[in-house]
This record gives structure tokens, sequence and C-alpha cells, in this order.
């Protein structure tokens, strides 16, 4: 079929195969130019369009989709996450995606130790399952919050723990696959005298022929596969054996290109009870690879490599800096994870007491940090587990490059083969960051390099090069844990010999005689420096824009879109912020990988001319709710709240604005001549029929009370007398806490002042209450935004110069100061501001810690649950809430993870989202509100949040303010 136009809808072929596809399928059919777009990367260098995207329903629908493929001579792609490093997920093909809806545990045998799942669970999703159970499935991929089963399978993938479990290969007992013909099989133990009259003919012709090519291959199989547990090139030919073997190995490590997985049985562990964590600090890169072999002799479950390069990208990552610096002593030039685990908590001491003394004996003494709190070590293992993206924030257009990451070698041979292949990036002019795996001899290493210069592809070429003939004079394994795909495929000539590599390409054609699954990985592969191929092809470049916020700590606003890596950290399931739209949705498009990756494509081009101010990229970008959970979850800082502003600016220039975006952005201006009208306004909520003429006219739903305007709304306070040792505060009092929920602020003004500051008015006497412009920024008017911040920034100026704190109440205004103030107007001015600003939990709790807050709070025996605001959370500040309300003498404070609440704003107001916005609510937060006991305190610290609480859960939740004015002792 022919290739369409960048940018544009599906080739005349193409339509009637979505088409077709469309009559025969329950599931979605995407054959649009953005959602091909969106689909055309994985976790890899390489970018290819594919012809079309299947979501199916069940494995009916995959069915019915490979028979019309398979009619039409279409390759066909199986797809989970879309993380796989080496291409294993793209390609010219029409991509079959099962992490929607093809992610159930079908059966779970505890007895036998074995679970069936279908191929798009998670495997984090999994095990939380397994758990209650006392089993778990052992294969700990870091990216297990989102990596699928399938995928995994298809991989081979590994994880931290191999040296104690083993490869996928190794716990995979069966596989129920659809071949290539349409032929359903379940692919699993074969004994010696296999001939089950029961199974498909085609299948018993499979077994037969695999026997074959062993017996024939077998002396070029013993000396050319590599002895290592970390091999997972090519086909797995060499577990094929006559006196009996399982054909799931087979399909284990094929990237798709054999079969198609409907279910996978896994044998599954118990859960050890006890572990313990030891943190090895070495001065140099080399004695930490040369201690490796030492410190597996003790037997650990896992021994893991984390370099000095992400200690420190790691430390500049707000996620991770608190439990970096908690971990790490020194300037270490690597660290090694090591831990024990089983059923005898005491055996794991004494190992890590063994630990402690193998490193004094190295000449290492005291250089062991032992973490045996469950919690510390979990928070240790999740730095480690995000290496990759770790890695990946590096910013501009230099990246750890993976290609060469996860070859193998044995552990005697480790740190001769490091310090030689440093020594080829030094040749080079790049160096390399490392971590993972030490323990099996397979570390992530990626050089740093530009890919979009054709003199860093050529020496990623030379490396790849010069990297795989050293792991093959070590007898190591080039693909050691991610697989072939566009990568290393090219290279299994070399490695495995011309012999070995025919007989994988008669697998392939005996398995898939048309060549239509995933074509070009493992067998008859393209070059993997095909810079036709790239993410960055040759020429790529962003058109020029005129972006209204300052995008200069990124390179340009192209340069922070292109910070995303598609390793899908957001697609997380995990508790957490991000990505409250796609938990809801389970959509590609409404993911903020795949928001980033649409913006990439506009911006180069590469979705056709004013892509910007398509209708299709409009949708693509209103399910952000700009909660901020990836501004702090990203490990990569992909901040889209800040990316859609921008967005928005750019989309008003071309289309303007609605009626209710006026009405909500331009609020903070009209509201003091409003609130005069209150009762009139008021009435909306009132009078049958009101609510729904008011829908008609502004697009507020209906169905959602609007918020009501306070007869009495706060008035500043006249100008206090300095308190005698001179302690003050500027209370910001933000719209809506002035016009709408007075009380909030009143009580504020009262705890200050009860504890003993003066309080002072942020505004100046006689004009317009001050905003710090979130309406504006929520509308795309930046320019408007920056009218406000620049009378926030002249009417705060004297009190940021005295050192006064600034002290807000709404999270979503109060830190826009801390945020976006810079972005609007760059400088010193902003930075000093934003130093200064607090929320007032912020505010209560370091002032109560410094011993300068003097407040009399009578006791209150209850429990109260604490939501978050979500930008609460990207900033880390939820913990001064806690603190903040345990003043209160006996009040016990429950926090919960949780993702949005899904009010956002405007946006559960608005009546096409309203739907949307309460199923987001009940992720989390609504349920958790509304099943509070009766006589527990509900609170929230934002507007928002009080609102969908109040409607979505028919309970009142305070703000921490009102909590603490209640609490006070007059």
């Amino acid at each position: 079929m022919a290739q369409p136009a960048r940018g544009s809808s599906a080739a005349p072929g193409e339509a009637a195969l979505a088409a077709r596809l469309r009559q025969n399928l329950r599931g979605e059919v995407l054959f649009d130019a953005f959602s091909r777009g969106r689909y055309s990367t994985d976790a890899s260098i390489y970018q290819i369009e594919p012809l079309g995207v299947v979501v199916p329903r069940d494995k009916e629908d995959v069915a019915a989709a490979l028979a019309i493929a398979r009619e039409e001579g279409v390759p066909v792609l199986p797809r989970g996450g879309g993380t796989s490093q080496c291409g294993q997920t793209v390609g010219r093909a029409l991509v079959v995606d099962c992490s929607k809806h093809m992610d159930g545990v079908l059966a779970v045998d505890v007895e036998r130790r074995r679970a069936l799942v279908q191929p798009g669970v998670v495997l984090d999703r999994l095990n939380k399952a397994l758990k209650p159970k006392g089993v778990f499935f052992p294969v700990d991929v870091s990216t297990g919050d989102r990596a699928t089963i399938g995928g995994m399978t298809a991989n081979n993938s590994c994880g931290a723990r191999s040296l104690r479990y083993g490869n996928m290969v190794h716990n995979v007992r069966a596989v129920d696959a659809l071949l290539a013909d349409g032929t359903a099989a379940r692919l699993g133990e074969v004994p010696g005298n296999f001939d089950d009259g029961v199974a498909p003919e085609r299948y018993r012709d499979l077994v037969r022929d695999m026997r074959a090519l062993h017996r024939r291959e077998s002396s070029e199989i013993a000396a050319r596969f590599p002895k290592l547990l970390r091999r997972v090139g090519g086909y797995n030919i060499d577990m094929i054996d006559d006196a009996g073997h399982n054909m799931a190995h087979l399909l284990v490590g094929s990237e798709g290109t054999l079969a198609f997985f409907n279910a996978i049985e896994l044998e599954l562990q118990p859960i050890p009870p006890h572990r313990v964590l030891g943190i090895c600090h070495f001065p140099t890169f080399y004695q930490a690879m040369a201690s490796t072999r030492h410190i597996v002799a003790l037997g650990p479950t896992a021994v893991e490599l984390v370099d000095r390069t992400m200690i420190e990208l790691s430390r500049d990552i707000p996620l991770f800096r608190a439990t970096v610096d908690r971990f790490v002593q020194g300037e270490p030039a690597a660290l090694l994870l090591v831990e024990f685990a089983g059923e005898d908590a005491a055996d794991n001491r004494r190992r890590l007491r063994q630990l402690v003394e193998l490193m004094g004996d190295q000449g290492f003494p005291g250089a062991v940090v032992e973490a045996t709190d469950p919690a510390f070590q979990q928070a240790v293992w999740n730095v480690r587990k995000e290496g990759l993206n770790i890695m990946m924030s590096m910013k501009g257009d230099g990246k750890p490059i993976s290609f060469i990451e996860d070859c193998a070698v044995s552990l005697d041979d480790l740190a001769d083969y490091t310090a030689r292949l440093t020594s080829v990036f030094e040749k080079h002019g790049t160096y390399g960051t490392w971590y993972a795996h030490a323990s099996v001899g397979c570390l992530h290493v990626r050089p740093v390099l530009n890919l979009k210069q054709e003199i860093d592809v050529k020496k990623m070429r030379a490396i790849a090069e010069e990297a795989f003939a050293m792991v093959r004079e070590y007898k190591g394994s080039h693909s050691g844990e991610h697989g072939d795909g566009l990568v290393r495929s090219e290279f299994h000539e070399p490695m495995f010999g011309a012999r070995l590599v025919r007989a994988f390409a008669e697998v392939k054609d005996r398995f898939d005689p048309q060549g239509l699954m995933n074509p070009g990985k493992i067998v008859r592969p393209s070059k993997m420096d095909d810079r036709s191929l790239f993410r960055f092809k040759p020429g790529y470049r962003t058109l020029p824009l005129d972006t209204a916020l300052d995008w200069s700590d990124w390179g340009g606003f192209a340069g922070a879109v292109e910070m995303c890596n598609n390793n899908g950290a957001c697609r997380k399931s995990d508790p957490g912020v991000m990505c409250p739209s796609y938990r809801a949705t389970a959509d590609e498009q409404h993911l903020t990988r795949g928001r980033a990756n649409t913006l990439r494509l506009a911006l180069s081009g590469q979705l056709g001319a004013d892509a910007l101010g398509a209708d299709a990229m409009r949708e693509t970008m209103e399910l952000c709710i700009s909660c901020k959970g990836c501004k702090r979850e990203c490990p990569t800082g992909v901040d889209m709240a800040r990316m859609k502003v921008e967005y928005l600016h750019q989309r008003r220039k071309r289309h303007g604005l609605s009626l209710r975006d006026r009405l909500v952005a331009y609020l903070p201006r009209y509201a003091p001549a409003a609130s005069r009208l209150a009762p009139l306004l008021n009435l909306r909520d009132r009078v049958p029929g009101m609510a729904w003429l008011s829908e008609m006219l502004t697009g507020f739903s209906a169905r959602r009370a609007l918020p009501r305007w306070h007869g009495e709304p706060y008035r500043d306070p006249p100008p206090a007398a300095p308190a005698a040792d001179g302690r003050e505060a500027v209370l910001l009092v933000d719209t809506f806490n002035r016009w709408f929920e007075p009380e909030n602020a009143r009580a504020a003004e009262r705890v200050l002042r009860r504890a003993g500051y003066a309080v002072r008015a942020a505004t100046p006497a006689g004009e317009r209450p001050l905003c710090c412009g979130r309406t504006f920024l929520a509308a795309g008017l930046v320019e408007e935004a920056k009218v406000e911040a620049r009378r926030l920034l002249a009417a705060l100026k004297p009190y940021v110069a005295r050192g006064v704190p600034i002290v807000g109440l709404e999270p979503s205004c109060l830190l826009t100061l801390r945020d976006e103030l810079a972005a609007l107007l760059p400088g010193a001015e902003a930075v000093a501001l934003a130093k200064q600003a607090r929320l007032f939990e912020e505010f209560v709790a370091a002032e109560s810690a410094a011993g300068r807050f003097a407040l009399a709070l009578k006791p209150e025996a209850r429990k109260a649950v604490l939501h978050g605001h979500c930008h609460q959370k990207a900033f880390n500040v939820v913990g001064d809430s806690v603190a903040a309300l345990k003043l209160v003498p006996g009040l016990a404070v429950e926090t919960f993870d949780s993702t949005c609440c899904g009010m956002a704003g405007a946006f559960g107001y608005e009546a096409e989202h309203y739907d949307m916005s309460l199923r987001i609510g009940e992720l989390g937060v609504l349920p958790k509100m509304r099943n509070a006991a009766a006589e527990t305190l509900l609170v929230a610290a934002g507007t928002s949040c009080r609102q969908q609480i109040a409607h979505g859960a028919g309970r009142e939740a305070l703000h921490p303010a009102r909590v603490l004015d209640l609490a006070t002792i007059p």
C-alpha cells in the first residue's frame, strides 16, 4: 500500500481496510493522522507511522483483525505499553493495542502457583491482585507499573532479581496463541513422544519442524549461543529438545514475529516476607565493577548499579531529591544496591553484616548504608526503577541513547569490559551513563549523543560495532534484556553466525509464511542507523513559533516537548496524580506521552499545516486538566500543564474565545461588580429551568450547581500596627476565597492574628484585588495574565524586599507564583516573590516548627481525612498541611494516595466534561470521602476539590484554615 503523505488521512487502500475493520470489530479502529502519529514511536530512537491502529475488546476482535489483515496482505504489530527501547513496537503495520481492554487476570491457582492472564495486564496490577494470596510474579522489570505481561513475554524481559528468579522464559509455562494463519493453539509443554490428537495439525507440524531444526543445528547452537543467563537475542531454539520441551519458550522473546498472544500462563512464587538492603559506596566506578562478583557470592537477590550521573540527575528531580540525600553519603562515583530476601529475617541480617565485612575487607570500611525499613527500601528502589527516565531528564539535544544498552558479560570480565567501553566512548568524544543489573553482568549503558546530527549517528554506528566486537571477544551476549528490534537484529550474524541466522529465518517462515507478523524484527532487519526510520529524521526541524511563555531553560518550546522519551511513566498503575484522564479513559490520546508526541509532530510539521490549530489537536489537549502531576511525577520533567497554556495561547490567536472561556478567564476583573448582584446570580440553581437555560447559553453543566456568590465577600483588613516582635504576614486572598468562600479568608486572618502576626493586605487601598492570573492562563490569555503578574510584583515588592511572607489559601493560585510567574515575567523580581510565597499551611507548619506560631488550640478527639490538591502534590507540600492540622491536639490526620478529584477548576463545570470529571473523581477521591465515617472531619485546601466533594460525595470538606480557626481557644 502507498505511504500516505505526512499529516494526511489514510490512503484509499487504508481507508478500505479501516472500513472493513470497523464493520467487523467492536473495539476502536484508529486510522486518522493524529492517532497514527501517536503510535509511531515507542521508547526507542525510531519513528515509523503505522497503517492504522486497532484496540480490540477481546480475542474475537483480535481474530477478526488478523483475518482481515491476512486477506489484505497487511502486516500486524502487537503492542502493549509501547515502552520498547529497541523499536519492537513500531512499524509500517496494523498496530493491535492490547493494553486497554485485554488486561484481565483470567485464573489464579495458588496451590499450583499458576496464573492465566491476558496480554495487556500490567505487571504491578497483577501483583497487586496476587498479593492477598501470598504469591507474586517475580520478573520485576523497572517499568512494572506500565509494562504489560504480553510485552514482557514478547521481549523475554528479565528484571532486577533475575539472579534469583530468572527471565520471562523461565517463568512462562504456556501461551494461548493465534498463529499467523488463524489457527488457535496452546503452546506449552510437549513430551518427547508428542502425538496429541487434540492439538491442531498445524501446531503438531510446528513441533516436528522445530525439533528437526534443533537436531540439525545442535552443534552450531552449542558453539555459538552465549553461556549466560542474560541472553535474549534471536529465537530460543536452544531450548528445543527431542526428549521434551516447552513450545511457549519459542514465543518468549519472539517480539510478536511468530504469533499473537491471547493469554499467558505464568509461574508464580511466594512473596519473600523479609528483605534488607545494603547501599554500597565506591570511590571509583572500576572498583564497583570489580567488587560485584565478590558481592554476588554472598547470595543476594539483586545487585543493582547506580552511577554518579544518575545520582546527580536524581537530585535535580523533586520526586527523588529527599530519598537520594538520605541514602547517598558523600560523593561516590558508583553505588551498588544489594538486596537479601527470604523467609528468615535473621539470615537476611546476617548476610547484610557479611556485606559490611566484605566491603571493609575490599578496602571500603563504613561504605554501606543499611536500609532495613521497608518504606525506605521501597523509596530507594523507586529511584533505581526510574533509572532510564532519570538519565533521559538531561536537557538539550544530547541524550543518553539506547543501542548497546544491555550487553552482558560474565562477572569476571565486567570491570575490564566497562573500562574498555568507557575508553571507546572517550575516543568518540562522548561519555556513557551506567546503571542496572550488575549482578548478572548486564549494565544499562547509554552514550550521550545528538541523533539530530549526522556526525553523532556515525558515532553511534562506530560505537556499536566496537562494543559488540568486544562483547563477542568476552563470549558475552549483545542482547541481554531489551531484545533485538530495529537496533540489534542487524548484528545477529556476527553474534550467532550465518548458519544460525538462517535457522532463525526458518523459524520465522514456518510460523509466519506470509511474513506479516511484525516484519523486520529478529530476521531480515533494516540497518540500525537508517535515519529514515529515526524519530529525528534527516532534515528534522521545528517550525518557527512566537511563544508567549519563557522556555529558555528547555532550549525552546519544542525542546520542552522533546523531553518526552516515550518510556511511559505516565501510564503507571501505582498511586499518584499522573495522569488522571488516561486513568479514566486508558486512551493513548489522553496520556501525557500521547499529548507530548502529538505536540512534537505538530511543531515539526509532520501533521500538516496549522496542526496546532486543528480540531484533532484540541481533542488531544482538552482532557489535560492541568493537574501538574507530570511536573512532579514525570522523571524527565514534562510539564504538560504549562505546555497546555502555550498551546491554548497559540489556539486563541487563531480561534478566539467562547463566552464560557471569557466568563471564567475574566472572573477576577468583573467579580467586584458581579458580587453586588449575588442574589440574582444565585437564582441560576434555584429557579427551575434556569440551569438548563444557562447550559444552552454558556455551556456550564445544568447537572452541577455553580459556586454561590457570597452576600458578604471578604474585605481586606485595615492597616495594622506592627507586632511587638516584628512578626507579620501578607494575606493574599484569591478570587474564589474572596467572593465565594470568604469564611476561609476570615478564618485564616483570625488564626494569623491570634498566633501573633500583623496581617497585611496584599492589595493597595482603593485598587481592584490582586490576581495570580490563573484564570487567564487556563484560557490561554497569557498577555492578560502578564498584566496581573505585573500588578502583583509591583504591589508586593515592598514586602518581598523586607522578607515578609506572602501567604495564600488556594493552591492553584498561590503556587502560580512559584511556577508560572517566572515563565510569564522572567527575572529577579519573580524569583524573589516565588521564594516568599507560601501556602497558609506551609507558613503555619514552618512558623510552628521554628517556635514562632503561638496559637492556643483546644483538643479535637476525632479523625480528619485530608485530600491534597494536585498542585500541592506537585510541589510536595501536602506534608505541611498534615503538620498544620496536627497542631490541633488529638486530631488524627489521614492522607491517602489518589489522582485528581476531577473538578480541576472549571473543567468539572463544563457540560461536555461533567461525566469525565466524575469518572476521574471516582478513581479515588470521591469513594474515600463518601465512605468516611459521619463524624470524620473532611479537609481539602482547593476550592474545586471542596466543590467536587460536596457534589460527588455529598459531604462538606473544610479548608485547613477553618479547621484551625474552629479549634482556636478565643
